[in-house]
């Protein structure tokens, strides 16, 4: 029987596709290998929201092909879709499947195992065969590996910010409809599943292109009554798609069954820089609504996405930004430097306005510092405390980990199964994260 390995760079949209080629490769009779050079078939989902993105996946691919010369190589994913005659010409790689031609992966993988010729290249710009679905035998706990899966129920984005090469990569916004996200949870409900994770490359853009018209609080609002899943979180949204009605659910009388986990992308803190991003979004609305999210939930994580370097940010922008990071509530940052990439409209920015790379470096760190600190505190007050959790996936014979529903997690003193929900008891800190057992 032949055996497979996906490896998925990037964001948990593209994690959500991994794992559903995956399902779909196991439900078509293919075997997970134990490792990459055991692999008949290597699938690459990669990324290409940075320079630093591409260049992990060449080294994967290069690594891959002297480690296991004799497996076939498909490339799936951004970096696929965005360059796909430069991914096409790395050693070893045997077909490149763009996202726009993502749905053909499993059944072109199939047919690589069985050695049929593959068409070289499967790449176009209207994303008419992009939509993978999960077979429902695949929404069961910890299946790969993976306790907390991912359901992607939007993909692509017309917000066209100025440095994101997303919208090229991804296409337009497309939405899965309201009956399949709630078969889906079901599904993985009903197979004992504890937490699903709600994500999409715009996930507050969910259901605007249905017909009729639906927004991201309806969905949430029928997977809590329609479904008897346990918990729900939500990956990233965009800071003005946390509308009020969205909030209120976390108010409302199904709140304990939603994770106190908030994920608003920043970018930056400096007017100047937002509109220069064509961000749709001023500072002061950015802080409003985590004002608002504070107040709902005051045990909350709170993260953003915060860019350094982008083009024409000087001392006194990056100052500016920093001042308002340091104002806010967050228990987390996603840092990362600026990358120009070809075709947006920052890349003729970069070469006018560059930042030097030193400066990055020591912005980058400032904020690594402060958030640190933030960090510290905000797991610091939950000693003592009871939180409730979700035991996850470990090697065999390891003490359990579990994540809290604040996105904290927890190192225990005991050997737990994965998907179990608990209640812990943190008794002291860890390297990251905190340290406890399970509440009598």
């Amino acid at each position: 029987m032949a055996e497979y390995h996906v490896e998925n760079f990037g964001c948990r949209a593209s994690r959500a596709d991994g794992e559903i080629i995956s399902a779909e490769l196991r439900h078509r009779g293919l075997t997970p290998a134990l490792s990459p050079s055991r692999a008949d078939v290597i699938i690459a989902n990669t990324c290409s929201v940075t320079a630093q993105a591409d260049r992990t996946a060449r080294a994967f691919l290069r690594r891959m092909h002297r480690e296991n010369p004799t497996a076939r190589i498909l490339v799936t994913g951004c970096y696929a879709q965005r360059a796909p005659q430069e991914v096409a010409q790395l050693p070893g790689v045997d077909a490149v499947i763009g996202n726009s031609h993502k749905a053909l992966v499993p059944e072109m993988v199939q047919q690589a195992a069985a050695f049929v010729p593959l068409a070289a290249l499967s790449v176009n710009d209207t994303f008419a065969h992009s939509e993978l679905s999960m077979p429902q035998s695949g929404w069961y706990p910890d299946g790969n590996g993976q306790t907390r899966p991912n359901l992607k129920v939007q993909d692509g984005c017309g917000n066209r910010c100025s440095f994101c090469i997303i919208p090229t990569t991804r296409g337009h916004s497309r939405s899965l409809s309201l009956q399949t996200c709630l078969q889906s949870v079901r599904a993985f409900a009903d197979a004992g599943g504890t937490e699903m994770v709600l994500s999409g490359i715009n996930l507050g853009r969910w259901g605007r292109d249905l017909q009729p018209q639906r927004t991201l609080e309806e969905l949430v609002s029928e997977i809590l009554t329609q479904t008897a899943l346990p918990r729900l979180r939500l990956s990233s949204v965009e800071p003005m798609d946390w509308t009020a009605q969205l909030l209120e659910l976390f108010r409302g009388p199904s709140a304990s069954r939603l994770a106190r986990h908030a994920h608003l992308p920043l970018q930056s803190g400096s007017d100047a820089i937002l509109r220069a991003m064509h961000r749709r979004y001023r500072p002061w609305h950015y802080a409003e609504k985590l004002r608002l999210i504070r107040e709902t939930m005051p045990d909350a994580a709170i993260g953003a996405d915060v860019m350094v370097g982008f083009p024409g940010e000087t001392d006194a922008l990056f100052e500016e930004s920093f001042t308002f990071v340091a104002a806010q509530p967050f228990t987390y940052l996603h840092l990362f430097p600026f990358s120009a990439r070809p075709g947006t409209r920052a890349w003729q920015l970069a070469q006018q306005h560059p930042v030097p790379s030193r400066a990055v470096a020591e912005r980058s760190a400032r904020l690594r510092e402060l958030i640190a600190a933030r960090n510290l505190a905000f797991r610091r007050s939950f000693l003592d405390r009871e939180l409730p959790a979700v035991t996850l996936h470990v090697p065999p014979g390891e003490k359990a980990r579990a994540l809290t529903d604040n996105f904290l997690e927890v190192r225990l003193d005991a050997c737990l199964p994965a998907n179990r929900s608990v209640r812990v008891r943190i008794s002291g800190l860890d390297d990251g994260g905190l340290t406890g057992r399970v509440a009598a």
